[in-house]
This record gives structure tokens, sequence and C-alpha cells, in this order.
């Protein structure tokens, strides 16, 4: 174990949580893929082979991202962002639909669908960070800073908004608390605040999704017609949110144990949304506590490389992506227990997902390179001091008797 971590750089926590996380996905995957087996004539462990191998590669990039000095990063985000806008716009008019949301494009060659919206995250965090640290002389500047920055962040809100709001809201939370960070006015902030309450009441009620995002408010705060047994799956908006409800009571303190899930059976996507859920019921309350556990060391151990950065651009890479992946994994775990609406968010390293789980590898990779980079700072300090010449004493003129 010990030669395995000394190839791996940067904080050891977050390889550990990485590592943990991504074991416990294996067991909560293979265990609630059975009604999507059964469905499609496949067996589970095809699923299991498939998870697995994404999650390997997940890890790949995850080192080679922690191996590339982070300043690389910097450069990286404006390709990014050049990149990100036009593909979102393609995604919008010709990505595949599913559920009345167009969220996907299909690469060719391969043939495997790709969510544009886990690369706009990365690449507006990026880019944010970016930013902010070449405008803090500035920051302060309407035109010079103000402008620039919020204009790529509305962009990219209304343009994931249009098909996926929960993802939208979270990523614009995530830039309003790295515009604090940046020592942006608290004035342009409330702009910004308010800028994005009209522009989500705009997608709301005029976006091609405002039927089901209007539903699934009402749903949450009209919980009556649950109580009725006659109501179609199809027509009950609350269908997945109480099933998962269930799952959790049914569950107690110590579930039931690996692979006895019975909710994974009725629940329509117990493998991503609610894979949550499934956890508790297997694991009881006291994995669902460990799980959020090992989410909020992670979101500490982001914290503390903020803190210990000697660069703002590292500060605030570490800061925007480590908040991200909090933020979102807390809202999977609120909807599961019913403290939010229905969303189609996975848990971070833990549902089954493709572009998910590898563009969460490559966040955690850069929040790795910039703690790496800390490390051999602290290593040179600590070298240059036991170098230090030892000062000669006087010389001691010694006279002849």
């Amino acid at each position: 174990m010990e030669h395995v971590f000394s190839k791996l750089k940067g904080d050891k926590w977050i390889w550990i949580i990485v590592i943990i996380l991504s074991g416990w996905s294996l067991l909560a995957v293979y265990s609630s893929v059975g009604t999507l087996a059964y469905k499609e004539g496949k067996g589970t462990e095809l699923y299991l082979v498939k998870h697995f191998a994404i999650i390997a590669v997940g890890l790949g990039l995850m080192y080679l991202s922690h191996k590339l000095d982070y300043k690389w990063y910097a450069g990286i985000s404006k390709i990014l962002m050049i990149i990100t806008i036009p593909l979102l716009f393609y995604t919008l008019v010709f990505g595949n639909t599913v559920n009345d949301a167009s969220r996907w494009v299909t690469i060719p060659v391969i043939n495997q669908t790709f969510q544009t919206s886990d690369l706009a995250k990365l690449a507006l965090i990026t880019f944010l960070a970016r930013m902010l640290s070449r405008k803090q002389e500035d920051i302060k500047d309407v035109k010079k800073s103000f402008i620039p920055i919020m204009g790529a962040v509305f962009m990219v809100f209304v343009l994931i908004a249009l098909a996926n709001l929960s993802t939208a809201l979270m990523l614009f939370g995530t830039s309003v608390l790295l515009l604090i960070i940046g020592r942006v006015d608290i004035k342009q902030i409330g702009i910004v605040c308010i800028g994005g309450a009209i522009l989500l009441s705009l997608v709301m009620l005029l976006g091609p999704r405002r039927a089901t995002y209007l539903s699934r408010i009402k749903g949450y705060f009209d919980t009556e017609a649950v109580t009725k047994s006659n109501i179609p799956f199809q027509e009950d908006k609350n269908f997945q949110a109480n099933n998962a409800k269930i799952a959790i009571a049914t569950g107690g303190l110590f579930g039931k144990g690996p692979g006895n899930s019975v909710q994974r059976n009725v629940l329509p996507h117990p493998y991503s949304d609610f894979i949550f859920a499934i956890i508790i019921e297997e694991y009881g309350t006291i994995g669902g506590a460990i799980l959020l556990a090992l989410y909020l060391a992670l979101m500490y151990r982001c914290i503390r490389i903020v803190t210990m950065s000697p660069r703002a651009f590292g500060a605030f890479l570490a800061a925007g992506l480590g908040f991200s992946l909090t933020i979102q994994a807390l809202a999977n775990m609120a909807v599961a227990v019913g403290l939010g609406p229905v969303t189609g968010v996975p848990l971070p390293l833990v549902s089954m997902g493709g572009t998910s789980i590898l563009f969460t590898s490559v966040a955690l990779g850069i929040i790795l390179s910039v703690s790496r980079n800390i490390e051999e700072l602290k290593s040179n300090e600590e070298l240059q001091e036991d170098v230090k010449p030892i000062r000669s004493p006087k010389k001691v003129v010694v006279g002849s008797i």
C-alpha cells in the first residue's frame, strides 16, 4: 500500500475517499441494475464490468490530471469555453432527447452518448478561476472584470437550464460562491443573483421544459394525490420520491444487507438518481451517514487545499471544483430523502454513468494537482532550510610566541 501511495501525489485522504466511493459504487450499482438488465435482456454482470471499466478509466484520467501542473489549466480553460458554448447550442438543437430533455450528443465512431453539461461545468469553473485570479487588481471594475465574467456565467447557465435546470442552478450557486471568495463587490453579487432569478423565471415559464419543471414543483408541495392508489405511474409525479422514502424507511438503522433491496425493483432509476435511497435500504441509516461523512470530508480536504495554496488560481480551482462536487452530492441526497423536488442529478462517483464519472475524476485530478504543487513547494522550502550554509567562525590570528 505504501508503494502505491508513493506513486500518487497530492492529498492522500482525497485518494482514499475516491477509492472508497468507487468500491461502494460497484456494490451499489451491481445491486440495483437487476430490473434494467431484465428489461434489456442482458446479464447484471455485463453492467458490472462496464461500470468497473468506466471507474478504471476515470481513475486513470484522475491520475493523469493530477500529474499535469495545475497552471496549465488556465490556458486549457479558454479552449474548453470556446468548445463548450457551441456544443451546448448543438445539444439543444440536435442532441438526443430523453424524457423531453435534450442533454446528450452521440460521439461518432464509438457511438456513445456524451452529456455536454458535464464538460460545461468543468469549463466554466476553471475559466472563472482563471478570470478571478487575473482580475484581482481590477476586480471591482464593471467593464474590465464584472461584465466579462458574468457574461460567461449567464450564457452557460441559460444554455444548460433549458434542458437541465437542476445542474444549471447548482453551477450558478458554485459561481456565486467563487465570486464571494474572489472579493467581488457585494452589490455586484446582488445584481448577479437578481439577474439569475430573472433568467430562472423565464426558463421555467417560457422554456421548452416548463411543463416538467412546474409539475415537479407542484408535485413536491402537493402530496395529497400520492395517497390515491389508483393513479397510474405515468401520472403520479411523486412516484419516485415516495418509493425512495419507502426504501429509506424500511432500511432501518443497519439496513437489509447488500443486494437485499426491494425498492430497486420499483424505482425507475435506482442505479443513478435514487442510488442513495437504495444504499440506505441496504446499508441502513449508518451507511447513509458514512456516505455523507465521506463527501463532507472531501469538502474539508478541498478547503484545506484552498487555505494552503500560495496562488489565487490554485485556490479558486480547488474551491470551485470542491464546492461543485459537494453541492451535487448533497442535492442528490436531499432529493432521495424528500428535501427537494425530483431532479436528474447523479451522486458523484457512486451513480452509474459515463461522462459524469469521467469529468468528476478529472475535476478531482485538478484539485490533487493543486495539492501536489503545495507539497512540492513545501518540500523545496524544507530542502532549502536543510542546505543553508553554516556560517564559518571568524578567523583567529595566532601570533608568534
